[in-house]
């Protein structure tokens, strides 16, 4: 069984190095992951330019690999290049940050599994929410919030077993959410759709101390609906959330509605 491990955090996110550790006896584990910080890329991939490796030692060990592109770059050389054969899973996270709803459109997490659904191998993302449900969050001295992967390395591990045992139809990937609690504080798992949900941005102009201007992004996400089937209120309401998600895009009510139309 050989696994490989992504992310969009960068390779040296405490995420990934949870990942590995939560997963270390189930197969031969390769890391094979993004140089720094790719998160928002989407699928986004390198058109031009070369693509470099580098090994990455951590604690005096071998760690994995670093790739300097996205996540989708990092998935794609792994599997033409570097892997000594195909993977059987390909696992992406534990991402810093929910991935529910539009959140979908935009995560290089979500990218780099998704990538390995069009690729015709199973696969899972998994990020850990920071969203607070009542748990005291602690943070460090520069503000962020300090997370604990317990709860998300728990099912990570779960999950995983669960496809190598069963598999996944081909073209379909995972996507997983955990709530910010304990393991013993989760209420259990649901099986969950994509939240119908857009973004609230805002841009609010400011000026660094030698008074040049620039633009700070606010967001927030906002639901279209909120059904208790949608990965968003799974989460809100201390549920794990397991949607399955295939890259077709075609709105078929709308194929279908077209086809009837005069066009000449």
């Amino acid at each position: 069984m050989l696994i490989l491990l992504t992310n969009d955090d960068g390779v040296y996110a405490p995420g990934l190095k949870a990942l590995k550790d939560a997963l270390e006896d189930l197969g031969e584990l390769w890391v094979v992951a993004p140089a720094a910080e790719q998160s928002g890329v989407s699928h986004a991939f390198s058109l031009s330019g070369p693509l470099r490796v580098e090994e990455v030692v951590w604690n005096g060990h071998r760690f994995g690999l670093a790739v300097n592109g996205t996540p989708v770059d990092a998935v794609k050389l792994a599997v033409r290049a570097l892997l000594p054969k195909m993977p059987d899973l390909i696992v992406s996270g534990i991402n810093r940050g929910e991935n529910s709803g539009v959140d979908l459109f935009y995560s290089g997490t979500v990218a780099g599994a998704m990538e390995a659904a069009l690729l015709g191998i199973p696969a899972i993302a998994i990020s850990q929410s920071l969203r607070s449900l009542g748990e005291k969050v602690t943070r460090d001295p520069w503000g962020h919030k300090k997370v604990d992967y317990a709860a998300s390395m728990f099912f990570a591990r779960k999950v995983c077993e669960q496809v190598i045992a069963n598999g996944l139809p081909k073209g379909t990937m995972l996507n997983v959410n955990v709530p910010l609690l304990p393991v013993d504080k989760l209420k259990g798992v649901k099986i969950t759709r994509q939240a119908a949900s857009y973004y609230i941005e805002t841009l609010e102009k400011r000026r660094d101390p030698r008074g040049v201007g620039y633009l700070w992004k606010h967001w927030q996400k906002a639901l279209l609906d909120d059904g208790d089937d949608s990965d968003v209120k799974a989460v809100d309401e201390g549920y794990v959330s397991i949607t399955p998600i295939q890259p077709q895009l075609t709105d078929e009510k709308t194929l279908d509605n077209l086809q009837v139309c005069k066009w000449f």
